[in-house]
C-alpha cells in the first residue's frame, strides 16, 4: 500500500503539525499529527510512567541499545519505565527479549503483554517502536478485521501514545492501524535507531549530562 501526503497545516496544538494523507486502498483523508523529537522529550520528561512497546522496527534498525540508555537515563530520573513485549513481536518469539537483554535492558521491566496490558490506562506515554499489527485496535474493534480476535497491546489506552516508525505503511498483516489516526497519538516518523538515538541526546541535554 502506498501513502501520499494530501496536505499539511498546523494544527496550533503545542505546535504540533497535523497531516491529512489518502491511501490507495480507502477512501476519504484521515489525519495523523506529527511531532519532532523535541516534543517526544518534553512528553517523556513530563511522564510519572511510561511503557515502550518495540517490535520488529526495533530489530531491524538495531535499536535497542539508544532504547536501552534512553531507560536506563529515564529509570535515573524516578520515571516508571518498562517494556510490554507481545507474544509475537519480531520474527521469531523471544527475539525482542533477546535483543534487549544484549542492550543491558533490566529483566525485571520486560513484561509480557498479559503482564501489563491492564496498565496502559494508567500510564502517561506509550511509545510505539516499530511495531504496527501488534498494536493495532482493530483487532479489537472491528469484527470485520482480518485480525479480528488477535491479542495486541492496548496502546490506544494510555494518555498519549508516540508511534516510531519508518512510515505510514501497513504491517504484515496489510491493514490499516486506526490507532495512527487517534487524537492522542503522535507520530514520529523516521529510521527507529537514528530517532532513539536524537531522543537519547536530547535528553541528556534537558538532564544536562
Amino acid at each position: 500500500k502506498q501513502w501520499y501526503n494530501a496536505e499539511y497545516g498546523s494544527s496550533g496544538i503545542n505546535g504540533r503539525v497535523r497531516e491529512a494523507v489518502v491511501s490507495t486502498q480507502s477512501t476519504g483523508i484521515a489525519v495523523i499529527i506529527r511531532v519532532q523529537t523535541d516534543e517526544v522529550i518534553q512528553a517523556l520528561t513530563s511522564a510519572r510512567n511510561v511503557i515502550v512497546v518495540p517490535g520488529y522496527g526495533l530489530c531491524a534498525a538495531r535499536a535497542q541499545y539508544p532504547v536501552a540508555e534512553i531507560a536506563k537515563l529515564l529509570t535515573a530520573k524516578g520515571i516508571n519505565i518498562r517494556f510490554g513485549i507481545h507474544p509475537v513481536a519480531g520474527r521469531m518469539p523471544g527475539q525482542l527479549n533477546v535483543l534487549l537483554a544484549e542492550a543491558g535492558v533490566p529483566y525485571d521491566i520486560v513484561l509480557e503483554m498479559d503482564e501489563l496490558n491492564e496498565d496502559f490506562a494508567d500510564t502517561d506515554v506509550t511509545l510505539v517502536i516499530g511495531a504496527n499489527d501488534t498494536v493495532n485496535s482493530a483487532a479489537e474493534d472491528d469484527p470485520n478485521s482480518i485480525i479480528a480476535g488477535m491479542p495486541v497491546l492496548r496502546v490506544w489506552k494510555s494518555e498519549q501514545t508516540i508511534v516510531m516508525k519508518r512510515s505510514l505503511g501497513v504491517g504484515y498483516a496489510a491493514v490499516d492501524n486506526p490507532v495512527f489516526f487517534k487524537p492522542n497519538t503522535s507520530m514520529y516518523l523516521g529510521d527507529a535507531k537514528k530517532q532513539c538515538e536524537s531522543v537519547l541526546e536530547g535528553l541528556r541535554a534537558h538532564y544536562g549530562e
